[in-house]
Parts: C-alpha cells; structure tokens; sequence
C-alpha cells in the first residue's frame, strides 16, 4: 500500500525529528513512493508543530537569463517537492539569486531575512549557514547523501582552492516587486566533483540516524555535529568532499547554465 499520512508522521517520529525542531529538508519526491506532496509536508509540519520551522532549497542556479532573478517567480531546480514547496501557499523565499531558501515556521524571521546580505551562496547570513550553527538538523529525504547543498556552508567556512569562481552580477525582483542589482561571487567546482556521501565515514553514531520515510532510506543529521566535523576534515584535507573529474566540465554546478544540482 502506498505511504499514508499516519505513517510518514511515525516514520520521521522514528528518525528523530521533533517538535520544535528547525530542519532543512533536500529531498527526492519520487523516491518516497506517495502522490500527493501534500502527504509528506502535512507530516513534516505536524511532527515538528507550530514552534519548528521546515526548510527547503529554493535554489534557482539554471534560471534563464542566468542573471535575472525573481523571489516571486523563478522556479527552483533541485526537484519537483521544492518547486511545489516554493509555490504553496504562506511559505517564504529568502532573496539570493542562486541559493535561495523557501521556508515556513518559528524561526523564519532569524533564517531567512537577512540572507539578502550575503554576496556568495552561503555566506554567513545563508539558512544554510544558519542552519548548522543553530542546533537544526539537516534532512536527507529518500535522495541519499550526496545532493546536500548545506555541505557548501561549510565549504565556505573552509574555502578550498576549488570553491569560488569569477563575479557575477545580477538584477533581482523582490518579493515587494523592487528591482535593484548585486554582484556575487558564486561557486565554482571547475574540474571537479562532489562527494557528500562522505559525510558517512565522519559522523559519529549520535550524529545522524537512518530510517525509511514513505519507500525511501533518509537520513537526518545533526547540523552543529556536521559543521563540526565536516569542517574539520577539510582543514585536515581540503579536498576530501571532491574528486578530480576525469574531464574538467564546461561551466560549473553552481554557476547558471550547468548541470549538477547545489
């Protein structure tokens, strides 16, 4: 039978998430073997109650022009619950040109609001950041460990030679419909691939657990214990969560126009 709303509560009850809990969510929909994305957000709102804040990726980085932004109508492209998350009713978008965050709850006014100041993707006013540094967990939701855009917060604490690539500027539309122009610096990656799966041989057994939500294996993860120990294997090794590709692609994951999600 497919997953029902009963279940997917108990189920992220199981994993760890709690009431009041800030979590940010990346996430495969298809693998969760439900129809409706209702099901699995009305679980996720439930279980974390009117005190927790849900979080996730509103990342616009293939946008087209890649550098016209709008808080309001870009679409998001790091898969379908996110694009529909972005679009449901009461939930906010913080304003960043390429890493934007969507959220609902508690704790938006202190995660969302002044991401406007950042000038990379996740910088230090970046949900991203703000995420790991203040008790939230971090929700790998039936799409395994690799496609974790928060692994970037601690890549910037850390700054590898690989991260950063040339300035861009941009014209961003504000929620309120005020147009005005930035210039970010965006990641780069130039020859070279993620590897966040490796998160896995770092983490301790009270960092994260692992359970099944709907279909799918996901993985909730303690965000204070993966800025901790993440960051402190890339000063150890700043190119432990990369791979050299075996040819340098044209472009980069982050920046407009490429393939690879943030």
């Amino acid at each position: 039978m497919m997953p029902d709303y009963e279940q997917l509560t108990e189920q992220l009850r199981a994993l760890g998430l709690r009431e009041g809990d800030t979590v940010m969510v990346h996430s495969s929909f298809r693998a969760l073997g439900i129809r409706d994305p209702e099901t699995i957000l009305r679980a996720l709102l439930a279980v974390l109650g009117e005190s927790g804040t849900l979080l996730l990726p509103g990342l616009s980085y293939k946008q087209e022009p890649h550098h016209i932004h709008s808080v309001r109508d870009t679409p998001t492209c790091v898969g379908f619950l996110s694009e529909y998350f972005r679009t449901r009713p009461g939930t906010l978008r913080s304003v960043h040109p390429t890493h934007s965050v969507c959220g609902i709850g508690a704790e938006l006014p202190e995660l969302l609001t002044r991401h406007i100041l950042d000038t990379t993707p996740c910088g230090p006013h970046s949900p991203f950041r703000r995420v790991l540094q203040r008790g939230g967990k971090i929700l790998m939701l039936g799409c395994g460990l690799c496609p974790n855009t928060s692994m970037h917060a601690v890549e910037e604490y850390a700054n590898p030679p690989y991260l950063f690539g040339p300035p861009i500027r941009y014209t961003i539309t504000d929620a309120d419909g005020k147009t005005f122009e930035k210039e970010y610096t965006p990641h780069g990656f130039a020859g070279y691939e993620q590897r966040y799966d490796r998160v896995a041989d770092i983490m301790g057994r009270g960092d994260w657990t692992t359970g099944m939500v709907g279909r799918a294996e996901s993985h909730l993860i303690l965000g204070e214990a993966l800025l901790e120990k993440a960051l402190a294997k890339m000063r150890e090794d700043p190119f432990y969560f990369v791979d050299r590709a075996e040819e340098a692609e044209q472009g980069t994951h982050d920046a407009p126009g490429a393939g690879k999600p943030g």
